[in-house]
């Protein structure tokens, strides 16, 4: 699957180095417009002013978990993945079934987890 260039992704992630390395990911994968956010408080900002078509969400942002970031997303079906060092167990019970990226991670991992997150959800005129 090839990314139309005016995908829109929105990363959170309070590691800087994490999150450069993940936007240079999705710019080589071809997503072209990437916001990123390293709070829960500054994705709430960003989703109140943008649609992202997916998100990339570390759980735990500075102590604070990110799962009101993910609600709101649930809420907008704008798909999501999960990024931890732990796996699904870093999820709380209420998000047993969402998609967990676990770090590290490949180019070729977070492609996939987009490609999947994407692919039920893709109709004309919708980037993702």
């Amino acid at each position: 699957m090839t990314f139309e260039t005016d995908l829109r992704v929105l990363v959170v992630e309070d590691e800087a180095i994490i999150s450069m390395l993940i936007e240079d990911m999705l710019s080589d994968i071809g997503c072209k417009f990437v916001d990123v956010a390293v709070s829960v408080e500054s994705a709430l900002g960003v989703l109140a002013e943008a649609s992202p078509d997916f998100a990339v969400l570390d759980i735990n942002l500075n102590g604070q978990r990110s799962f009101p970031v993910a609600d709101i997303l649930k809420s907008r079906a704008i798909p999501f993945v999960f990024l931890s060092g732990y796996g699904a167990r870093g999820l709380d019970e209420a998000y047993s079934g969402a998609k967990v990226l676990q770090k590290p991670f490949q180019l070729s991992d977070l492609k996939m987890v987009l490609e999947d997150a994407c692919r039920p959800l893709k109709v004309p005129g919708r980037p993702c």
